[in-house]
């Protein structure tokens, strides 16, 4: 799965930088990229595809949450999850999902990610990501 993660804080890329490593040790299916800013993450969006993009509400260059989400959603068919401490994330992505944007309904609260429990057993990264495109594949198993 290919996976870009937009996050804006240093300690936390560091975290999922390490876990990206150590899943591609133990062979666990996973090509991570990070972004910094939203608009690094354009510019990755633009060379590359990925199957589920998660970012944070708030970027050093863009402050409001739905705009962020609008513009990935642009970018092209990817799933999006918010990953975010930002207090309106659940109205944010509530709106998100009546305009019809591709993406996870339900937002994860950052801090409680169990950033150690990827390091330390990477396939428990593999499965957060498949969780949060669950949603997205279960209209095309009803519809088949």
């Amino acid at each position: 799965m290919k996976v870009l993660w937009i996050e804006d804080h240093e300690p936390v890329r560091d975290m999922l930088a390490i876990a990206a490593d150590k899943a591609a040790r133990a062979r666990v299916q996973i090509d991570l990229v990070l972004a910094p800013t939203l608009m690094e993450a354009e510019r990755r969006l633009r060379l590359e595809r990925f199957d589920l993009v998660v970012t944070e509400l708030t970027l050093p260059d863009s402050y409001d949450g739905d705009m962020t989400i609008a513009r990935i959603a642009n970018m092209g068919r990817h799933r999006i999850a918010v990953s975010s401490a930002h207090a309106d994330r659940d109205k944010i992505v509530a709106t998100a999902v009546r305009c019809g944007c591709n993406i996870a309904p339900e937002p994860v609260f950052k801090a409680k990610l169990a950033y150690n429990r990827f390091i330390q057993r990477p396939e428990t990264m593999l499965d957060f990501f498949f969780e949060q495109m669950e949603a997205q594949a279960r209209p095309q198993i009803a519809a088949a």
